[in-house]
């Protein structure tokens, strides 16, 4: 399971809920703030457990985000796909939309980001060979919700990667 950060877990403008809470970051000397959710690492958690999903950082954060976001969720140290400079588009897609594809191969995924469409989901068909992924579109303004997450499971569960495969 692939997450971002910037309008997943840390939704943009005022928080949807009294759940979040604010935290002042710095990275790379630039100060941000970010509001995040407590309840969502134990969720995303668990999810992973119960399918036996791993939980990766697709995310601009890259390892900041095991410094920064990790601890604030209580979420371990998670592996973090690597984002190279080149942050250009070739048929649309999201720019990350490629480096995903290298670090994930061949397993089935579920990818959380405010940025994914039907550019990425054609992309990763037509250019990469990918047929068992679930992209997870999350409006930015929201952040993550009980929703995607229950179309998370349901999906792991209909391809039957809860049960090992």
């Amino acid at each position: 399971m692939l997450l971002d950060v910037d309008g997943v877990l840390n939704p943009t403008g005022h928080p949807p809920t009294l759940d979040f809470r604010r935290y002042q970051c710095t990275v790379d000397g630039h100060a941000y703030t970010v509001h995040l959710n407590p309840r969502h690492g134990p969720r995303l958690l668990e999810l992973a457990l119960r399918t036996g999903a791993e939980l990766v950082w697709a995310t601009t954060w890259e390892e900041h985000a095991n410094e920064w976001i990790a601890p604030r969720l209580g979420l371990p140290r998670l592996p973090v796909v690597a984002l190279g400079r080149d942050r250009s588009s070739e048929h649309g897609e999201m720019f990350k939309t490629r480096y995903v594809a290298d670090h994930v191969g061949r397993r089935p995924f579920v990818w959380f980001d405010d940025q994914v469409y039907q550019e990425d989901d054609d992309y990763l068909r037509a250019h990469q060979g990918l047929t068992d992924f679930l992209l997870v579109h999350v409006p930015a303004a929201r952040g993550l919700t009980s929703e995607h997450l229950a179309r998370a499971s349901e999906w792991l569960t209909l391809t039957g990667f809860s049960q090992g495969s």
